[in-house]
């Protein structure tokens, strides 16, 4: 009875052993063309739409005083800001693209400098020319000069524009007063960020043309607390 079992349990482990190898073929194919699909999803000028990210600079300064870096950054040391550029970000309808140009074309000083009123960090300017502007597949200058247009386009509240106390807001509430203050403009296509207890970004979405759309993967990431604060602009 056992040498019965014993031989039974060989059929089955032979047949075993040969699909194995055949499993793992099969596993291997279908990670390939995923890892081809990434390589062509990075080519530049290649994505559906923009997200422009406006940070609230007050939170920000806020985390860099509390991580003990917020006096040496020129944002939370000079002027006071309220909402700044983070950036303008190529877009898929799914995920997006990042550093599509390794090494990265030099970005020219003049063009840094000449963006500092709209985003107040050199190294936030580097970066984001290195890891999305690079995906646009337009030249430096011309990226820069979209995300002048981008800001342009749009209005921010007037109750948002100078805060001299901590506000504490609904995050749907800020999402309704860009809805209000820009026509065209939809829930669908506007995301409130936040993190564990302020108000981070508002990020806006536009088509190539720099036109409002929907944008359903950017509006589902949006801060699902009931409320976060929003600390005051500095100097304001």
């Amino acid at each position: 009875m056992v040498n019965r079992l014993l031989g039974s349990a060989a059929l089955f482990a032979k047949p075993l052993r040969l699909l194995a190898p055949l499993l793992l073929l099969g596993l291997m194919a279908s990670l390939v063309p995923a890892r081809a699909q990434d390589r062509r999803q990075n080519a530049p000028g290649a994505f559906d739409f923009y997200v422009l990210s406006l940070s609230w600079s007050p939170s920000y300064c806020a985390e860099a005083e509390e991580r003990g870096s917020g006096g040496r950054s020129q944002q939370c040391s000079g002027r006071p800001f309220s909402f700044v550029v983070h950036g303008l970000w190529p877009q898929y309808e799914s995920g997006y693209p990042e550093y599509c140009a390794q090494p990265s074309p030099r970005l020219p000083r003049n063009i840094m400098v000449s963006m500092l009123d709209l985003m107040p960090a050199p190294g936030l300017i580097y970066n984001e020319w290195d890891k999305h502007g690079t995906c646009s597949g337009l030249p430096a200058k011309a990226y820069f000069e979209t995300i002048r247009k981008a800001r342009a386009a749009i209005k921010i509240p007037e109750e948002f524009l100078s805060l001299s106390d901590t506000r504490t807001v609904a995050p749907a509430a800020v999402e309704d007063a860009f809805v209000k203050a820009n026509p065209g403009l939809t829930n669908a296509g506007v995301a409130v960020t936040c993190n564990r207890t302020r108000l981070s970004e508002v990020r806006i979405c536009l088509s190539k043309e720099l036109q409002f759309r929907a944008c359903d993967e950017v509006d589902h990431q949006a801060c699902r607390r009931d409320e976060v604060t929003m600390p005051p602009v500095r100097g304001g």
